[in-house]
């Protein structure tokens, strides 16, 4: 049996240094494109006047599409959504503000979606991620909307009964939580401190490794972190970068309780835009006494003859009078797309109270 020949590691380096030559030049095409478009060539424009969510969902898709290997889509997702970033950053990096502090799930989310060539902005609660949105004060928002463990999260929601910002876009991020404090082991801990859905995320592992531990909610993750690093006997439970932000010890990784755990995020902004070819549309909707027999099924049925799909309704307290109540309401395709359009424009026959909160392209993952 012939022996293979050896590998020459001398050539395959060099084939290595021609194709990085080769990458290094066509990124800069890239971004001399980009400039011919519009970005940081327009002296009166901004740079989120050049942000075009619909086509970069388009250009994460096609690249899902055709990767053969052997690099993992998911890492190929991240590298041209960091291209993307850098291309649009050439002249002023888009501000996006997000609940702080540093080392949020909620920044990991920013990073995740606009990449790292952008201006994250942390604030001490949702209500000023919508208000900075709103005042254009900052160019885009990224708030927590749901977990496929603990449902809505409804500060959130209830914010967008009186807001004038637009849903632009959607994150899903997997989310793991660590267990984390200045102490060495499990026996030093007094106090967990954390946001209240992360304890929720985390209840059953909790209850069986630390019982009888108090747990204490606050206003993020990344604030536990902080209280961990300063409280003699606090530990938090937040994700693996906040032990870094705060120099803290690792002391039981991913606790969460169910494998898949993941969150949706939405991304604020001030207008919709066009469609990408798969988008979702939220919807705010009402109709008359919300108690009144068949008044859901009246608001719902627009939907079934036009074939739409829904794939999310929440109620929520109108907070204008007892017992009445709103619909948010989230359906398949973008508000320009025909079917949608008719089935909209007979909900609004029926429909005390119809608000489109934005159409969007849907989140583009590896799964």
């Amino acid at each position: 049996m012939n022996k293979p020949e050896p590998l020459d590691l001398g050539a395959v380096r060099e084939q290595i240094d021609a194709i990085d030559e080769q990458l290094h030049r066509l990124l800069n095409e890239r971004g001399r494109l980009a400039q011919q478009v519009g970005i940081s060539k327009t002296a009166s424009g901004a740079t989120v006047d050049f942000y075009r969510p619909e086509r970069e969902a388009q250009v994460l898709r096609m690249v899902k599409e055709r990767n053969k290997g052997p690099l993992r889509t998911e890492d190929l997702l991240r590298l041209f959504r960091e291209i993307m970033s850098a291309c649009l950053a050439q002249q002023e990096p888009l501000k996006v503000a997000f609940l702080g502090p540093e080392g949020t799930f909620t920044q990991a989310a920013v990073l995740t979606h606009f990449g790292h060539a952008v201006r994250a902005l942390p604030l001490p609660s949702v209500d000023e991620v919508f208000h900075e949105v709103e005042s254009g004060a900052v160019d885009f928002g990224v708030v927590a909307i749901e977990n496929s463990t603990e449902g809505m999260v409804i500060n959130t929601l209830d914010r967008f009964l009186n807001s004038s910002a637009r849903i632009c876009g959607e994150i899903e991020l997997r989310i793991h939580h660590f267990l984390m404090g200045r102490m060495s082991s499990l026996e030093g801990i007094k106090r967990i401190c954390s946001h209240q859905q992360a304890l929720a995320q985390c209840r059953l592992w909790l209850d069986e490794h630390l019982p009888g531990v108090e747990r204490v909610a606050v206003t993020s993750n990344a604030e536990g972190a902080r209280r961990a690093r300063d409280e003699v006997g606090t530990a938090a439970v937040a994700g693996a970068t906040a032990a870094e932000v705060y120099g803290l010890n690792i002391l039981a990784p991913q606790i969460e309780d169910r494998p898949d755990n993941t969150t949706r995020f939405f991304v604020l902004g001030r207008k919709t835009f066009a469609p990408s070819g798969q988008d979702r549309t939220t919807l705010l909707a009402s109709i008359g006494e919300t108690n009144t027999s068949g008044a859901l099924v009246k608001l719902l049925e627009p939907f079934a003859q036009h074939q739409i799909s829904m794939t999310r309704i929440e109620s929520r307290p109108s907070q204008k009078r007892k017992w009445d109540y709103v619909f948010f309401i989230d359906i398949e395709g973008h508000l320009e797309d025909a079917p949608v359009a008719a089935a909209l424009a007979d909900l609004q026959k029926r429909a005390s109270l119809l608000r489109v909160l934005g159409s969007y392209p849907r989140a583009v993952t590896a799964g």
